[in-house]
């Protein structure tokens, strides 16, 4: 239920506003990628600008993930170095309590059995 509440009250918005957006920016914008001849480039690009719009926001977001994904490198290594020493001290748990109850075993069958009680 609050997904759906998210959904209308962010998503819907936020989408109406993009479609806008591009229907504002449809004219063609001329992307030139030769600093030093702008008059006559080498490489150019003639696309509509609300492509160019969300192109930086979407290499904006790949960016960031990327970024947030790196910085967090320390701790994922944090967390797999932790998790194996825990699987290596659960093993060693887990061989000790065999151990231990190996030895009663032992024990137990070394012990006489237990005298018959009568009634008094």
């Amino acid at each position: 239920m609050l997904k759906r509440i998210v959904t209308i009250l962010i998503a819907f918005p936020a989408a109406a506003a993009l479609v806008t957006l591009a229907i504002a920016n449809r004219h063609a914008a001329t992307l030139v990628l030769d600093p030093f001849n702008p008059t006559a480039p080498l490489v150019s690009v003639s696309l509509p600008f609300y492509i160019y719009l969300f192109a930086a926001l979407i290499l904006g977001v790949i960016l960031g993930g990327l970024a947030t994904w790196f910085g967090q490198a320390r701790w994922r290594r944090q967390a797999r170095m932790q998790t194996a020493e825990s699987r290596r001290w659960q093993t060693e748990a887990d061989r000790l309590a065999r151990e231990r109850d190996a030895s009663v075993a032992d024990r137990s069958r070394d012990l006489p059995a237990p005298a018959e009680r009568t009634a008094a």
